[in-house]
């Protein structure tokens, strides 16, 4: 049995995000219906968002909480290591073996699409907000409790998107794509933005 930490934001990550052809593929392998689908999403969403806080950076919006951002940091590689074989024991246990296989591939794939050189770059990995409370200026806001930071310490940040809409928001946030890639499982293209600080 799976225990929630952050149950209702899980659900404003699964509405903003169950759209996005990565999080379909892990799902696609799903027998139940669309309720058991949502549930294992939100546990996704849920042990991100934990993760985050362990090994990165967690950040919220708004009081009761409707949207987050989950950031990675540059890590040693036997806590990298760590992290990645914890991640993968999490989707094995409450997602399945299709759902691990699928992500493997997927993340691996991407990983080889990166520049070296954003090895020292923070990684925005999932950023969301509940679909109702879009629209209103909070992304940005969410966003810049860590952008802050990073531009105090001169450190880059990257994000990955398949999202066509999503590119004009991060574009305002200072991101660039620096390539557009086709992803082979889901058969889609994706694009790499990338954040240089600003002094």
């Amino acid at each position: 049995m799976y225990t929630y930490k952050y149950k209702d934001l899980a659900l404003a990550l699964y509405e903003a995000l169950i759209s996005d052809p990565f999080y379909i593929e892990l799902l696609r392998e799903i027998s139940g219906g669309e309720p058991e689908k949502r549930e294992i999403l939100m546990r996704y969403m849920d042990y991100s968002m934990t993760e985050g806080e362990k090994y990165g950076q967690l950040t919220l919006a708004g009081d009761p909480p409707y949207g987050a951002a989950i950031w990675s940091r540059p890590l040693e590689p036997a806590i990298d290591n760590e992290k990645s074989l914890t991640k993968k024991d999490f989707i094995k246990t409450y997602m399945g073996e299709p759902a691990l296989k699928a992500y493997s591939t997927i993340v691996s794939f991407m990983s080889e699409q990166l520049d070296t050189l954003l090895q020292d770059a923070w990684y925005l990995s999932i950023a969301g907000i509940k679909p109702t409370r879009q629209g209103q200026g909070l992304g940005a806001n969410l966003l810049m409790k860590v952008l802050n930071e990073t531009d105090k310490n001169g450190i880059s940040t990257y994000l990955e998107t398949f999202t066509p809409r999503n590119i004009r928001f991060y574009e305002r946030m200072g991101y660039k794509i620096t390539k557009e890639v086709s992803e082979p499982v889901t058969g889609r293209p994706y694009w790499i933005m990338v954040r240089e600080p600003l002094r």
